[in-house]
Formats: structure tokens, sequence, C-alpha cells
């Protein structure tokens, strides 16, 4: 039903937005990730017997940069879990409020989320937080995930919008968001 429906242009902006974050932004990340894990495994560990130093902590930024990409982004093809158990109990128009107030909810969990990733992020210097052998300091990956959890709050409330305006909700067309 939503298929046909024009979208407004904020939320084509948002998923132009989530695919070139999400693809590009989280697939350079992973193909980092792949290449420092096997180049320290393979070549430095196994042949040379001398492991990076420090590829533990690059690799744990990197991860903290792919779930920053990924969240957002899976919110936007429903990639993320929803258990609807008693769903098919409800009528339609009670499943579809439901959905409604379970997307405000968790809209303003992830408010405070960003806001606490923010206020830590703001604290992580005066408290010394790096990682162990690298000292890369971890406030800009805070503000890094308080963005794309902050990006997930536009994500459920576009939800919101289209279930509201259309009564259901089409998800990311990565072809179309090209």
């Amino acid at each position: 039903m939503a298929d046909h429906i024009q979208h407004p242009v904020w939320l084509k902006t948002l998923d132009k937005v989530l695919v070139l974050l999400g693809l590009i932004g989280g697939g350079a990340t992973l193909v980092f990730m792949v290449f420092v894990s096997s180049f320290n495994v393979i070549v430095m560990r196994k042949a040379l017997s001398s492991p990076l130093q420090g590829a533990e902590d690059t690799l744990i930024l990197s991860l903290v940069m792919l779930v920053a990409f990924a969240i957002p982004f899976g919110g936007r093809v429903a990639a993320h879990i929803e258990i609807e158990i008693f769903e098919s109990r409800m009528s339609a128009g009670f499943a579809r409020w439901s959905m409604i107030v379970m997307r405000a909810v968790a809209s303003g969990l992830m408010l405070v989320m960003t806001y606490q990733l923010i206020h830590a992020g703001s604290m992580a210097d005066k408290f010394g937080e790096s990682t162990q052998q690298l000292l890369i300091f971890y406030e800009p990956f805070y503000y890094l995930l308080a963005f794309g959890v902050g990006l997930y709050v536009l994500v459920l409330t576009s939800d919101i919008f289209q279930l509201i305006k259309y009564r259901s909700i089409k998800q990311l067309d990565w072809g179309e968001s090209l």
C-alpha cells in the first residue's frame, strides 16, 4: 500500500544520508577491520611472530564506528528485531497505534541515550578515557555514537510520521535512494 506513495523530500534525504553512511561508511569500516585482522593474524603473528601493537585498540574503535553507522541504517531497512506476538490478535487500528506508541517510547529512550553519550564524550577527556595501548581518546567516538543514535531517533520519528499519514511504513529502498 505504501509503495506507490510519494514521500516528502526530508525522508528521501534521510534515506540518502543513511545509505551513504551505512553502505559507504560502514562498508569501508568493515573492510578496514577485515584487513587489519587478517594482516595481523596471518602475516604479523604467524609469519613474523610479531603482532601489530595497538591492533586490538583500532579494532575496538572500528567496531564502535561500525555500530554507529549500522544503528540508524538497520532501523530504516527493518533489520532490528520486533517481537509482534499479539499483532495477529489485534485490530489493524490498534496494532498501528501500538506501533506508534512503541516508536515514540523508543525515540524518547534514544534521545536520553544521545544526551548521555554527548555528556560522556564531554567528560571523557577529564577522566582520561582512552584505549590501553595507543592511548586514543574515546571522546570523538562517544560523539560518533551519539550522532548514530540521534539519526536513529530521526528514523523512528519518520516511522511515526509514516504510520500516522500513510498507515504503514515504507522501508528504505537502496536503489531508489542512490
